[in-house]
């Protein structure tokens, strides 16, 4: 081979090029190992974005500034001071501690099959889910458009308020039923009387605001506002018998059943609006994570038959 001409290089071999050669980026393009190592950068940097302030590199536990700051508050808001250089110190010990032993354990695989640690898991996607839902706040239309969906859910059912004078079964024994009656005729006659003047001590109410059945009865025991429902305002009526004992009773005002304005119980409304959100994020983002694995459901067989 002559000076200057060109080489000659066996069929199918490869030539070496200089970095001059404008097909190099091309090929390097091509290459999958390039590839390969561009994407292990992004993983590499998604994850040094993301780590947790106690991140493991190489061995070492690095905790930031932003988590002592995180420390002191929380210390803060429960000694309802913050902490001395001493207390801070063991604070930051304790959290090293608790990240070397967390990092040992699930080098161990302690955190496999652990019933507490899945439901912690999953109560924290839960978290992470109701989090977005309750950033949301509702606006009133939305809110509006709800009550109106849900009205059994919020109307009012009818309310009684009422006063009571009490019998006590042990003060009266036998008599209670002629002792209330002389007090009901004493009450009925004299509609100005005071009727502290009458009837036992007792820890019950003498005077209920308007309430509905539920809480009627969740005070005096079942049954006693389906007792009173005959009963017209302003007149004494009895005795009436409560889980107590014996009771006159004159209704002081009645309410019907009605559906409450937004303005009015906008708080609850709101609350149940975002549960029902958090509600339905949580079931779509379930049925994601179901469109996405495939559920196989072992069953056992029977046992056979002795």
């Amino acid at each position: 081979m002559g000076e200057g001409s060109p080489a000659r290089h066996p069929p199918g071999s490869r030539t070496l090029q200089t970095w001059g050669d404008a097909a190099l980026p091309k090929r390097l393009m091509r290459e999958p190992l390039l590839h390969f190592l561009v994407l292990a950068l992004a993983v590499f940097a998604f994850h040094r974005l993301v780590a947790s302030p106690a991140e493991d590199v190489g061995g070492r536990i690095v905790v930031s500034a932003h988590k002592i700051e995180q420390m002191e508050a929380i210390f803060t808001r429960t000694r309802m001071r913050p902490p001395t250089a001493e207390e801070l110190k063991l604070l930051i010990d304790d959290h090293v501690a608790e990240e070397l032993f967390v990092r040992e354990a699930v080098t161990l695989g302690l955190d496999q099959d652990d019933t507490v640690i899945r439901r912690r898991l999953r109560q924290k996607m839960e978290f992470l889910i109701a989090a977005e839902v309750e950033a949301q706040a509702p606006t009133d239309t939305e809110l509006q458009a709800y009550l109106d969906a849900h009205p059994d859910a919020f109307d009012t059912g009818a309310m009684v308020g009422f006063e009571q004078v009490f019998l006590s079964p042990q003060a009266h024994g036998d008599r209670i039923e002629a002792d209330a009656q002389v007090m009901l005729a004493a009450l009925q006659a004299d509609p100005a009387a005071d009727p502290a003047g009458f009837g036992d001590p007792t820890l019950l109410p003498a005077l209920l605001p308007p309430s509905d059945a539920a809480g009627i009865d969740g005070t005096f025991g079942p049954g006693f506002a389906a007792a009173m429902a005959g009963a017209e305002p302003g007149a004494w009526v009895g005795p009436l018998t409560s889980a107590y004992g014996k009771h006159l009773v004159r209704v002081t005002e009645r309410q019907d059943a009605r559906r409450p304005r937004l303005d009015e119980i906008h708080a609850i409304v709101a609350r149940e609006w975002t549960n029902e959100r958090t509600r339905n994020a949580l079931q779509e983002h379930l049925g994601d994570l179901l469109a996405r694995h495939d559920v196989v459901i072992d069953l056992p067989q029977p046992a056979a038959p002795p």
